[in-house]
């Protein structure tokens, strides 16, 4: 049974913004913009256990972009992979709640990632592997939309369409900003979906901060191809101060601006 509603998400939002006006640094903009699709993912989508975080035939979540990792860990603490109140301890000395996840301290965390552009190589292996082991297991891998200027990206998604990994779907934030400006004056993307398609792969368009949508394209039986789902998102999505806003990427809300922010989102 799926958890998941506009509540569950303004939860995670305001884990988020807490945690990061706990530790003073961070990343806000791309955290915010991909909630309702950890909301989905976590809410019940994926096949997991919190007892049992480590069972081999579940569903794998890899975190490409793993500067969000407020949003995977206030996702983890909801489910209680783990007491929620550590959540304060975000990058603090000794806490295993550190800026990227680290999938050997932190229950539920299925890849240590941070290194952009790695994340699908990871998820194509895991795809290959869990179906070599006979499991119904699927891999889903969040990637920002600037990270897939990196070559590696397209190898990997080139060998998900050649093994047929109809168990693997990959999901690209694309919010449109990266840490040093627009995407489409770093290094413009073209039309992803034409992209994907012939490297092989079934897309989908969604409004990645529309919950219905997202729940609609992440729960959709798997086909013969991998998948891509094209989530449009707004970076620092539910913050009036962050949204559309370059700076975000690695914002932290101040005092004033935190209690704003929990005010808005309410």
């Amino acid at each position: 049974m799926l958890d998941i509603s506009t509540e569950s998400c303004k939860t995670l939002r305001k884990d988020i913004l807490t945690m990061l006006h706990a530790s003073g640094s961070g990343h806000a903009g791309g955290s915010l913009s991909c909630v309702e699709i950890m909301d989905a993912l976590y809410g019940g989508i994926l096949r997991i256990d919190p007892q049992n975080p480590k069972k081999p035939d579940r569903d794998y979540f890899v975190l490409s972009k793993g500067h969000a990792a407020p949003a995977l860990y206030a996702a983890l603490a909801e489910r209680e992979f783990f007491p929620k109140e550590e959540l304060l301890t975000l990058r603090k000395a000794g806490s295993h709640l550190q800026g990227h996840p680290d999938k050997n301290k932190v229950p539920g965390v299925d890849m240590t990632t941070g290194s952009l552009g790695q994340g699908i190589s990871i998820a194509t292996g895991l795809a290959l592997g869990t179906r070599a082991k006979g499991y119904d297991s699927r891999v889903y891998v969040l990637t920002g939309d600037g990270e897939l200027q990196e070559g590696l990206c397209w190898e990997a998604a080139m060998a998900a369409a050649n093994y047929k990994l109809s168990n693997l779907t990959l999901i690209v934030d694309w919010n449109g900003l990266q840490i040093d400006g627009p995407n489409e004056e770093v290094m413009n993307l073209g039309d992803l979906g034409a992209k994907f398609r012939a490297f092989g792969f079934e897309v989908c368009e969604i409004d990645g901060n529309d919950l219905d949508q997202v729940v609609k394209a992440l729960s959709a039986p798997a086909g013969d191809k991998p998948r891509c789902v094209l989530a449009h998102t707004v970076k620092g999505k539910g913050v009036s101060f962050y949204e559309n806003q370059v700076g975000s990427h690695g914002a932290v809300p101040n005092d004033e601006q935190f209690e704003k922010a929990m005010k808005e989102i309410g």
